[in-house]
């Protein structure tokens, strides 16, 4: 063999130990203690996680082509002793069932290994921040599909009367062959997916997803108890409501919404000793239930053509001053970049799973994969 030849293939060791060693870090041996196979199964619990890894890194256009390609590195990385089955079916299976669990394990790992390895970086401002958005994920659209992912919302008696309305008015204008394809064009299956970012890492923090008309409020409220205590969320003007501010604060966050005219704010009511900026969120079904108005702040940032609204339940100026609130809104784009980053660069506009189930996997492996990226990139 050539001198030329041998460095190659010790080259070739050496970027394989590196992916491994990688891989052991995401992955320390304990924390799949928990999760256990059949004693046929030609899979563990860690060759399952590095292949759906290295299954969701593929840049190859088929997931049978991803699989096979996992699959050999990992038969490689393993030897002969743990050759997993050769199947694409067989894999996602398993990873159909087990996913639950080892999703949970590593968010816990990847969570404490961010609060570890940037200890000097994770608050901004002496806050731990978190953004939050939603945004949809495209799926085929099979028959499956449709009937998991699509809008399942109705439209109120009053909206539909003024539809039928409109259509009636309309009808010379539209065949039906145009009002079918209008229709199943606004039915196109989307998965919505909401995200908690980390604004100081850049990194994920939790997820949840569901058909393409999903609340994004309801899924931050149930996101709420995995946030560290004491975190300041911020978010645009789609999270606003008394019953989600409520939420926020009685589970011991703080909130930073930009609002708009969506938002009706009250002043002087006397609830709180007043000051400078001192505003009320109190609507009119709140009040009639004798429920307390929300007590907060609000800061006024001047834009381009207007002014940007922000309120805040951070009341003490020495805590969250007007300067720091707009900087720590201004990092909140960095949840669109991660969007975008997600869609574009990782290729994730559209899945290719034509099973929701399968579809559902394939979404949170390569969250899963785009988090592990990440960490380690900031880690190394």
């Amino acid at each position: 063999m050539s001198h030329q030849d041998q460095g190659r293939r010790r080259a070739e060791r050496t970027q394989a130990d590196d992916l491994f060693r990688a891989l052991n870090w995401l992955l320390p041996q304990h924390e799949v203690t928990g999760v256990s196979f059949r004693d046929d199964c030609t899979w563990t619990p860690r060759t399952l996680v590095y292949a759906a890894w290295l299954w969701a890194w593929s840049d190859f256009r088929t997931l049978g082509e991803r699989f096979g390609a996992a699959r050999k590195i990992i038969a490689q990385g393993f030897g002969k002793q743990q050759q997993p089955a050769e199947s694409y079916q067989a894999f996602i299976k398993l990873l159909r069932k087990w996913t639950g669990p080892l999703l949970a394990s590593l968010q816990r790992t990847f969570r404490q290994r961010m609060r570890d390895a940037f200890a000097a970086t994770w608050t901004v401002a002496g806050w731990p921040v978190f953004a939050c958005d939603g945004s949809r994920v495209d799926v085929p659209r099979t028959q499956n599909n449709e009937a998991r992912y699509s809008p399942h919302s109705r439209l109120s008696r009053a909206a539909q009367k003024r539809q039928r309305s409109r259509g009636r008015r309309r009808v010379w204008e539209k065949t039906r062959a145009e009002q079918e394809a209008r229709q199943r064009k606004a039915n196109v299956p989307r998965i919505w997916l909401t995200v908690i970012w980390h604004v100081a890492t850049g990194l994920p923090w939790d997820w949840r997803t569901g058909p393409s008309d999903s609340s994004e409020r309801a899924h931050l409220q149930a996101m709420l108890s995995t946030l560290p205590p004491g975190s300041l969320i911020t978010v645009d003007a789609g999270f606003v409501g008394y019953a989600l501010w409520q939420a926020i604060l009685r589970a011991g966050h703080q909130l930073l919404v930009r609002v708009g005219s969506n938002v009706h704010l009250l002043k002087k009511l006397g609830y709180a000793r007043e000051r400078g900026g001192l505003v009320y969120l109190w609507p009119d079904a709140v009040a009639k239930r004798r429920l307390p108005p929300l007590v907060l702040r609000l800061v006024v940032v001047p834009g381009g053509r207007s002014p940007v609204y922000l309120v805040t339940s951070v009341l003490c100026h020495a805590k969250l001053s007007d300067r720091q609130a707009a900087e720590i809104y201004g990092c909140r784009w960095g949840i669109e970049l991660f969007y975008r980053h997600c869609k574009q660069t990782f290729e994730r506009r559209k899945l290719r799973s034509h099973n929701p189930d399968n579809a559902h996997v394939e979404l949170q492996w390569s969250l899963l994969g785009m988090w592990a990226i990440g960490l380690h990139s900031h880690h190394r």
